[in-house]
């Protein structure tokens, strides 16, 4: 009967042995996964297209200055997953005043792919005529603009993983009224 417990016990330790390698080496390829692959990394948003639409400027009788921007952001998915965005609005500023809103609609971006996000912003300018670098920009022919976008959202991994993320965007637009057209130069970030 010892002998028999004797090897009970050895075949025991090297069963919890071969467990405990087994589940070290899954820790170890789950991590190396997490930190080469799977690790999320910001999307790559670039400017494709920015063009001014439209420009009406009116001094009298009464100042009044519109302009509509056309904006094409091309934007790079570097992930593993998908990324599914509810609908939005894009906030677009001057000189830290409020200028305009945009309807960023809900969508898909694939996984490692490419997505180009369109949208046309109606800035009304009429209520900066009061700030006091306006007359400035507006003279000097360049009006520059801040747009700030948050997309709320679920990435979804290999249809097995889905976790929510939140995308913030940053756009700086400067609309040349003397050329009639414009440029912007984004960043993004994702949180999870």
């Amino acid at each position: 009967m010892g002998c028999c417990n004797s090897r009970t016990k050895k075949a025991l330790k090297i069963g919890c042995g071969f467990t405990v390698i087994l589940l070290l080496t899954i820790l170890i390829v789950a991590i190396t996964l997490y930190f080469t692959i799977l690790k999320p990394k910001d999307p790559k948003v670039t400017t494709q297209s920015v063009t001014l639409e439209s420009i009406r400027f009116e001094p009298f009788p009464a100042f009044h200055l519109n302009v509509t921007i056309g904006l094409i952001l091309a934007i790079h998915n570097r992930n593993y997953g998908s990324f599914k965005y509810d609908s939005s609005i894009a906030n677009v500023t001057y000189r830290g005043d409020p200028a305009a809103e945009a309807l960023i609609i809900a969508d898909t971006i694939p996984a490692r792919a490419d997505h180009d996000l369109n949208t046309t912003v109606l800035i009304d300018l009429d209520g900066f005529s009061k700030n006091p670098n306006f007359l400035g920009d507006l003279f000097s022919g360049c009006l520059n603009f801040t747009s700030s976008t948050i997309l709320h959202g679920k990435v979804t991994v290999w249809k097995v993983m889905k976790l929510k993320a939140t995308t913030v965007s940053t756009c700086d637009i400067s609309v040349f009224t003397k050329f009639q057209n414009a440029t912007s130069v984004c960043k993004s970030k994702i949180k999870f």
